[in-house]
């Protein structure tokens, strides 16, 4: 599948645009924005973009009030058709924030349910109890979605409630032409749900790529030929950050062998699970680290790994956040993107991902480990990929079982590995041969 290759670069558009938090229903054309950020990407050497929600909303855009409006602080139909077109004429796909577990209490539907109770022709589709009551006081209870009145739960069992958002979903792609979905909460989404999402989506396009949002559990329940595409990896999102802060690479290492090594219990083989070392729902990685000398090794192992890398918006330079209030920390306004030495590493990792297929579909060994550094290797049709990394602050040598030459990825210098690689401290190699 082409989005397996792809390098995505996930953007919030409401906090990237600098819209208000609450919104004020002012039309305001913040999307063009994003159009000047094609060279940044193209330089940067991401081919997709996932953007978090663009439909209107009340406040951080999980909260829908109408999925066929693209939200008022950020543009019209025109803008994002506009941008969506200009990125696709720079080779780069466009991912939407698809937020189909629940609705905000705006939504027309539940507010006819709210004015009409029993008699409203949209009560079933939502889960509700009329002898009950909320934190709004409506003497009406409902599902939410974890504890949060204003997110109401949909009723993915109501065949109406499917019909319309299999419409939002032909709307969006007959309209701004879009190459896939992030399932929001999709742990929480109704199975029959996905299903019937996916032979809908796969009819019209193969290619229409479905990702999901995915905390913990057994990741192939949603990731299969009958559902999702790809769903979060947030144990490896985990194990990569604790294992740099621990200085033990044994954790990240332990769940990258089981996850994808060649044992047949090894649980996700062959799948294509989405790696990040931040988004917008966690501290960015720059404020996570506490040293930051090893962000650009982090990288390395986030485009080396097993699985589609993702950047968050402005981790890219080093941005800083830390979850606050209504995560609008996390969430900063970006008006013109920055470049520094970390971005220049970056852009040449993911220049090395698009040009090296092992890194993508090849398989996974585990090369030589002690709690500071590490190496891991990729492999694909006699081709291999070395990434080696030293959380020391001094260099070492890493035994390795191998004597011949090899081409440091970085800087394309020619290497003669006999029992070891060197790495400088807090550093990494890529090495290919």
């Amino acid at each position: 599948m082409k989005a397996f290759s792809s390098n995505i670069y996930q953007i919030y558009p409401l906090g990237a645009a600098g819209a208000p938090f609450e919104n004020d229903r002012q039309l305001t054309h913040r999307l063009g924005r994003f159009e000047t950020w094609t060279d940044h990407l193209k330089k940067l050497n991401m081919n997709m973009v996932l953007f978090n929600p663009l439909f209107e909303s009340v406040s951080h855009g999980y909260d829908t009030t109408d999925y066929r409006k693209v939200d008022s602080r950020l543009g019209d139909e025109k803008d994002l058709k506009h941008l969506v077109d200009h990125y696709h004429e720079n080779g780069i796909s466009v991912l939407f924030d698809a937020v189909f577990n629940h609705a905000g209490r705006e939504y027309p539907p539940f507010q006819d349910v709210l004015k009409n109770r029993e008699n409203s022709r949209y009560k079933d589709w939502f889960l509700i109890d009329f002898n009950g009551n909320n934190s709004y006081d409506d003497h009406l209870w409902y599902q939410n979605w974890e504890g949060y009145d204003a997110l109401v739960k949909l009723n993915l069992k109501n065949p109406e409630v499917v019909s319309e958002l299999l419409s939002v979903v032909d709307f969006w792609i007959d309209t701004f032409g879009v190459d896939g979905l992030r399932l929001d909460v999709a742990y929480c989404l109704d199975p029959d749900f996905l299903r019937t999402l996916h032979h809908h989506v796969k009819s019209r396009n193969p290619e229409f790529f479905l990702l999901g949002e995915t905390l913990h559990g057994d990741y192939n329940t949603w990731v299969n030929s009958e559902m999702l595409d790809s769903c979060t990896n947030y144990e490896c999102y985990k194990g990569l950050y604790s294992s740099f802060n621990s200085k033990n690479f044994y954790e990240i290492l332990y769940s990258f062998k089981r996850q994808f090594g060649k044992e047949p219990w090894c649980l996700y083989t062959g799948r294509h699970l989405l790696s990040f070392v931040d988004n917008h729902d966690v501290n960015r990685i720059a404020s996570q680290l506490e040293n930051k000398k090893q962000l650009p090794a982090i990288y390395a192992m986030l485009f080396t790994m097993p699985g589609i890398p993702a950047v968050y918006y402005g981790s890219e330079w080093g941005m800083e956040g830390r979850k606050n209030q209504n995560d609008t920390e996390l969430r900063k306004e970006v008006k013109v993107p920055q470049w520094n030495e970390l971005t220049d590493q970056i852009a040449r990792l993911a220049k090395i991902r698009l040009e090296h297929p092992e890194l993508v579909y090849g398989d996974y060994t585990q090369i030589a480990i002690n709690n500071p550094w590490c190496v891991f290797q990729r492999s694909l049709d006699g081709k291999s990929v070395w990434t080696a990394v030293n959380l020391l602050d001094e260099p070492v040598d890493i035994p390795v079982p191998a004597h011949q030459r090899m081409t440091n990825l970085m800087n394309d210098e020619s290497e003669d590995i006999q029992g070891s690689v060197h790495v400088e401290p807090n550093s990494f190699k890529i090495l290919g041969f």
